[in-house]
């Protein structure tokens, strides 16, 4: 495999025909206990072979509508209330959480959610589950994992729990693709990382797409890191969609560069005094 060099960001898509859509979510409202509105009127589209950035602020809605696509969401008594959810053709809100996984659609959730008492390579057999691969299959699904994550080839046989952050960070993801996604949902893959161990498991998530094929839907904080590799991004705010656009035009946004890089009009990164007051302007919401 070769190297990937995140400043180049991913190949632009083609403009001499349209991306087919892998999945599509169209005017999705979502209430919590049958009465708590959290999103309203929420549509994005990912293409085959995209990566897009779901960005925004703490309490967005970003994570909701994540769940709201994978239906994990369920588990926490929320449901789509309005609105439709369709992968690969096929409407998929409010179904069983384990066939959405077997059409191909995974979920990775924040906060490196491994099997601590597990191994490495434990973990990684305990998620080919849903598709019943045989003993060829499988070994193939490892080695694919090892290849994009060398070092959890060198620590296979380690209790996942003795891990470091970044490494857990790998073993959720490469959990995730033993199941062979379509489409993969990444949930702050940055969160509590340093900014090296963010690079490694950006340049991952880059190689994921180039080389696998994986379609991705990423939600991140970090606008920055997710726009190194995102063909397009959406921007959530209280539960509404207010901008979207391709890499090019959301880096160049002036709006998004001064509320989520600090960064003016003028190239001098704002005190966090001017971003506090920018943050309640919300110029785009008006």
């Amino acid at each position: 495999m070769q190297p990937i060099v995140m400043q180049q960001g991913p190949p632009p898509a083609s403009s001499a025909a349209p991306i087919a859509p892998v999945l599509s979510v169209t005017n999705v409202e979502v209430r919590y206990q049958g009465s708590i509105l959290v999103l309203k009127n929420v549509s994005l589209t990912v293409g085959e072979g995209e990566v897009v950035a779901l960005l925004g602020s703490n309490g967005a809605g970003k994570t909701t509508t994540l769940k709201s696509i994978s239906s994990l969401i369920q588990s926490e008594e929320g449901r789509v209330t309005e609105g439709q959810i369709h992968f690969l053709g096929a409407h998929i809100h409010n179904q069983d959480p384990v066939s959405t996984v077997r059409r191909g659609l995974v979920q990775v959730m924040e906060g490196r959610r491994v099997l601590e008492h597990m191994s490495v390579e434990q973990n990684l057999i305990v998620a080919s589950a849903p598709i019943k691969a045989n003993r060829q299959r499988l070994r193939q699904a490892l080695d694919e994992i090892y290849g994009v994550f060398p070092i959890l080839a060198e620590f296979r046989d380690r209790q996942s729990g003795y891990l470091s952050g970044g490494q857990q960070q790998m073993l959720v993801i490469g959990r995730a693709l033993m199941a062979k996604p379509r489409l993969l949902l990444l949930d702050e893959p940055s969160l509590g990382l340093s900014p090296l161990l963010v690079h490694t498991i950006f340049k991952s998530i880059a190689r994921i797409n180039r080389e696998l094929g994986t379609s991705i839907l990423l939600v991140e904080q970090n606008a920055k890191v997710a726009l190194g590799v995102a063909h397009r991004g959406y921007v959530l705010e209280n539960g509404r969609i207010v901008m979207e656009g391709t890499r090019h035009e959301l880096l160049n946004n002036e709006d998004l560069k001064e509320f989520y890089l600090g960064i003016s009009a003028t190239g001098q990164r704002k005190s966090f005094k001017d971003i506090k007051q920018y943050r309640r302007r919300r110029r785009w919401l008006g």
